[in-house]
């Protein structure tokens, strides 16, 4: 599992900055003014050859007697408590404040190892600045620019000289059953599904939303599959998560994520599919793994509206058309074998590979139908491809333009793949590269 690094600091000191630097694109909200933001933000980053979790958190102002900043101060601790290393950020263009003093103090009471950056200092006059933050009696402060990128490099270095050693991943075993993280927002049924698969009462079923705290995992057999089965605590859309023991839970749910194959994302059919279970769903989709949606409580629906209920569904997860989405009730058993059918499925297509052979086979029909159109002056060519990993699949194609090629082309050919070969439920990633000019 990747090591987590997590970004602390007062208001307004730069950390989405240094976020979104360190995760490569826009993710966090960057703006002047302090508290933007509320709640924590993850990103996979690589750092110095290293692969990270990043966690950026809100804002740290434990004396605020605001409500939101106290709720902030309370993930702040709770993602210290689960961090690997802690980068704590302060303003180096300005003399240290009693909330950066808070924050150090803090920090040396977690026994984490601890990185200090200055930030915002932008030139070599403002770097000497930097000297003031020494009185907070820490041993090392690096000098950074999160905006124009000074210093990024001791810093990257410094971060990955603390991070714990890494860990060979174990050689995949065939045999194993796949792990299936059970997601989604409280209250959806999770426990009760995970209760009736597994055929006990080890998850704990309460009407109160957020019952489950902790990742409970459990070999099953039910209905002719195998698998490990991972249940995780519910998560609330971010403005609900206002207890230090409910983001805990988020941040291992995600972490459940990332050691499974095959996730059920659980809804309540009586509020549909929101934009909370989209966000989860993606979220998924950026880790690549297997996706089925469960549909739960149906048996509370009417007739009528099941058809409008599954239509809002398939469009409020318009952008993965391939997850499949099943109507069942934990309750009452129905449509629970359909579910399991389809997550075993998913995790045989999760490994599934395609001979080289094959694939160009399939290209030179794709072409042959239609073939990428010019664009920019120039018509882009595709050589071959080839299955580059599987679990998940990613497919590696050759073209003499790939910058040419435009988006509606590349979700053609994925979609012809997926009518070719299958990987129903499954996120598939083709990489399109330069191979040369054409001679």
């Amino acid at each position: 599992m990747k090591p987590l690094l997590a970004i602390v600091g007062r208001p307004n000191v730069g950390k989405s900055t240094l976020f979104n630097r360190f995760a490569g694109k826009r993710l966090a909200i960057v703006h002047d003014a302090p508290g933007v933001t509320r709640d924590r933000h993850y990103a996979d980053a690589h750092i110095a050859g290293r692969e990270v979790l990043l966690v950026d958190t809100g804002g740290f102002d434990p004396d605020s007697e605001d409500r939101m900043r106290q709720g902030i101060a309370r993930h702040v601790r709770v993602a210290i408590a689960e961090a690997d290393v802690v980068l704590c950020v302060l303003d180096g263009s300005a003399p240290p404040l009693p909330a950066d003093r808070e924050t150090v103090a803090l920090l040396r009471q977690s026994k984490k190892p601890v990185i200090v950056a200055a930030n915002k200092a932008d030139n070599p006059t403002l770097e000497a600045q930097t000297a003031e933050l020494y009185e907070l009696g820490v041993e090392r402060v690096i000098a950074i620019s999160a905006l124009h990128g000074r210093g990024m490099a001791e810093l990257e270095e410094a971060i990955a000289s603390a991070l714990p050693p890494a860990v060979a991943a174990p050689a995949p075993d065939a045999d194993a059953p796949p792990r299936v993280a059970l997601l989604g927002r409280p209250n959806a049924g999770k426990s009760s599904l995970f209760n009736r698969l597994t055929g006990s009462e080890r998850a704990l079923v309460d009407d109160r939303p957020g019952t489950t705290r902790d990742p409970v995992d459990c070999p099953v057999e039910f209905g002719g599959e195998r698998f490990v089965l991972v249940d995780t605590a519910g998560i609330r859309r971010k403005s609900r998560v206002d207890r230090g023991v409910e983001a805990e839970s988020v941040l291992r749910a995600l972490r459940s994520v990332e050691r499974a194959e095959v996730v059920i994302l659980l809804a309540d059919a009586g509020e549909g599919i929101t934009e909370q279970e989209a966000r989860l769903l993606g979220l998924c989709m950026d880790r690549g793994r297997a996706i089925v949606v469960g549909l739960n409580k149906m048996d509370l629906v009417g007739r009528e509206a099941k058809k409008q209920l599954l239509a809002d569904a398939r469009e409020a997860l318009r952008f993965a058309p391939f997850a499949p989405i099943i109507e069942l009730s934990v309750k009452t058993g129905r449509g629970v074998d359909k579910l399991v059918s389809q997550v075993g499925a998913a995790a045989r297509e999760f490994h599934k590979r395609v001979s080289t052979a094959e694939l160009n086979r399939f290209f030179e029909q794709v072409l042959s139908v239609r073939p990428p159109p010019t664009r920019g002056g120039r018509a882009p060519r595709i050589y071959y491809v080839t299955q580059a990993q599987s679990a998940p699949p990613v497919f590696v194609a050759m073209s003499n333009a790939p910058a040419n090629l435009d988006n509606a082309y590349k979700r053609f050919v994925i979609n012809q793949l997926r009518k070719s070969f299958g990987f129903e439920s499954i996120p598939v990633k083709v990489i399109y590269r330069k191979r040369g000019a054409e001679r």
